[in-house]
Order: structure tokens, then sequence, then C-alpha cells
């Protein structure tokens, strides 16, 4: 079975905060960026090549292809998730990805959106998707930095 260490979604996927302080804490040597988007975007590859940290490998592959490949990742594959939606990370829990636990770090505010911690705004769609995730198993954290202890999952769902 696939390593998994952890999950992330930040909406700014791989910069500085998720390369430094939560890869060196949980102690991936893998960043997996799970996103359609960024899996053919080479300028977005390249800056967050750069904020990697240099004893991490780098992937890019798409939702799809996180589902159909993670099984075949060694065990030496200490793996770092990072989606950019919750709707991602149910895609992928519900296409077979064993994703245990999910830390919810940065999800800006936008339109339509409401502030439910000091860096996560929501939508329904977004609290849709953490209920599903929960009723599955999945184990749900808001924390922005692993120094930080984690806010009370509720606040989501309120």
């Amino acid at each position: 079975m696939a390593n998994i260490i952890l999950t992330r979604i930040d909406n700014r996927l791989v910069h500085g905060q998720v390369a430094t302080q939560w890869c060196g804490s949980i102690g991936a040597n893998l960043i997996l960026v799970a996103n359609d988007d960024v899996a053919g975007n080479k300028m977005r590859q390249g800056l967050m090549d750069m904020a990697a940290p240099g004893y991490a490998a780098m992937r890019y592959w798409t939702l799809e292809k996180t589902i159909s490949t993670i099984h075949k990742a060694a065990d030496r594959q200490l793996i770092f998730i990072v989606c950019e939606t919750p709707q991602d990370v149910l895609t992928l829990v519900e296409g077979g990805v064993p994703i245990k636990k999910v830390n919810i770090g940065n999800m800006h505010m936008s339109e339509g959106k409401r502030q439910v911690a000091g860096s996560v705004a929501v939508d329904d769609a977004d609290v849709a998707a953490f209920a599903k995730l929960r009723e599955l198993g999945v184990e749900l954290e808001i924390r922005r930095v692993p120094s930080e202890p984690a806010e009370n999952i509720e606040k989501l769902f309120s």
C-alpha cells in the first residue's frame, strides 16, 4: 500500500511553508501535487520545484493518474499529497487512494465563501466534501503550520 504520510489542502499548492515546514516535520521524501491543471503546466511546476526541499522528489499528476498509479508506490516513498480543494481530495478517496488524514491549510476567501478559521474559507460545496470525507473515515484537521495547534474541525460545519 502507498505510504501516504499526510494529505494537505492548500489553494497555493507547494510554496515555502509547505515545502520547508510541513515536509520536514512529517518526514516526507516525495511531494505529490494532485491537480489536473498543474499536471500540464510546466511554468507552475517550475515555480513549485524552486520551493521544494532538496531531499524531496516532486511529482505533478492529474487526479486520475494519482488514482491509477499511487498503488505502485514503493514502501520507501514517504508521500505528502498536496491538493487544491476538498473536492479533489474526495475524488482521490472515492477513487481508492488510501488517504487517512487531511490537513486543511489554506483555502482563501473568495466570492461566495465564508471565513471559518484564520486561513480557511468555505462554501457549501466545500462543506459537503468535508462531510463526505468524514463519513468515509478520513481524519480532518485545520492547521496552517505544524508548530501551531489544530483548530476545532467543527468550525467547518457551523
